[in-house]
């Protein structure tokens, strides 16, 4: 197969995949709601952990993850020989384009999560180290604070400084400017989608996180609007 086919492919069923909407899935079978009418409206882990507790945002968490995962390091393996040249871009295109199908999925209107668990999958297979190195800076952000679009927003940034130096003295060389673009254009991706987030943290009213539970969820055909805070 031709690299341009094998792209074209890659990147369409990386994208439907990328959109699979777990947490509206999860929180569908679990809870029996539509998880965006509540909480922050987001499909994501974090506010599927806010609403139903944390053994289903843990599940929500791995599942978005996997999903960014397994395009990334499957679909070029399947479509373009590993000893390929192309092969690392097509990678890449793979996780960008699982990136975007959560973070705009078409099976619900282009209105996902902000991307981070299935950035952290992507970044996996492609960084390990400086995902390792990513999550050790999350888990002491939040650690810290509380509060999870901040971790992620450090998170995201630690992650382009490190893979940006571990690629040096040229990033953005023949064989690893796809590695470059991605470390820099999915952390500034990432960051935009929480610019809403970014305004609560400067006036100092983004809540810290907590766990909630089935106790905590309105009935069924009893949805209260979602409130205005967003999760990941």
């Amino acid at each position: 197969m031709s690299f341009e086919l094998a792209a074209v492919t890659a990147f369409l069923i990386a994208y439907l995949v990328g959109s699979l909407p777990f947490g509206l899935i999860v929180a569908r079978l679990a809870g029996g709601i539509d998880i965006r009418k509540h909480g922050s409206g987001n499909i994501g882990a974090t506010n599927v952990a806010r609403v139903l507790g944390a053994k289903y945002g843990a599940a929500v968490l791995s599942l978005d993850c996997v999903k960014g995962a397994a395009p990334t390091a499957l679909l070029p393996m399947l479509l373009l020989a590993v000893d390929a040249p192309q092969h690392v871009h097509l990678k890449v295109l793979s996780g960008v384009a699982t990136i975007l199908g959560h973070m705009f999925p078409c099976w619900i209107g282009f209105r996902g999560g902000k991307g981070v668990a299935t950035a952290l999958g992507v970044a996996i297979v492609l960084a390990p180290l400086a995902s390792a190195v990513t999550l050790a800076v999350f888990l002491i952000c939040f650690f810290l604070t509380r509060i999870v679009s901040a971790s992620s927003i450090i998170g995201a940034c630690a992650f382009c400084g490190i893979e940006l130096c571990r690629l040096s003295p040229t990033p953005f060389g023949e064989s690893t400017w796809s590695l470059a673009l991605f470390s820099t254009v999915v952390p500034i991706l990432i960051v935009v989608r929480h610019r809403t987030n970014l305004a609560r943290i400067f006036r100092g009213t983004e809540p810290p996180f907590q766990f909630g539970g089935k106790k905590q969820t309105p009935e069924k055909g009893n949805e209260e609007p979602a409130s205005p805070t967003n999760d990941q």
